[in-house]
């Protein structure tokens, strides 16, 4: 891999991709929260805090993304670190009254956080180069 791929920008992609990759991974941990015994309090909470975030995250995308426009840019910053700090304090609270509950939901939030940014990083990275 060169240090050019980093500099060279490219149309920004669709998000299905990776929004059905994190959906997918929540939907599938149902069966294995149902069969391993594990606190279905905490898959309802990684899966309502997912939906919850991507909610968000598509607020956010509809702002307008022309480079002039600093309020926007600013906006989407700023959306984009409180989606994941308020998941992460909901997390830490629900964790502290309930530690296998939150642990449950944070791990698996925690692997459909990654499969997302898999998949983004994939379609960004897999994208044509604009010139």
């Amino acid at each position: 891999m060169s240090a050019g791929i980093f500099s060279t920008p490219r149309p920004l992609p669709s998000r299905l991709a990776p929004t059905i990759a994190g959906g997918a991974i929540i939907a599938l941990a149902l069966p294995v929260f149902l069969v391993a015994g594990w606190p279905l309090q905490g898959w309802l909470l990684a899966a309502v805090l997912w939906v919850a975030s991507e909610i968000v995250a598509l607020l956010l995308a509809r702002l307008p993304d022309s480079p002039d426009n600093l309020a926007a840019a600013g906006m989407r910053g700023l959306g984009t670190t409180s989606r994941a700090l308020l998941v992460g304090v909901v997390l830490v609270i629900v964790t502290v009254s309930n530690e296998t509950v939150g642990i449950a939901a944070a791990i698996l939030y925690a692997i459909a956080f990654t499969a997302e940014l898999g998949v983004g990083l994939l379609t960004y990275f897999g994208g044509e180069a604009r010139a």
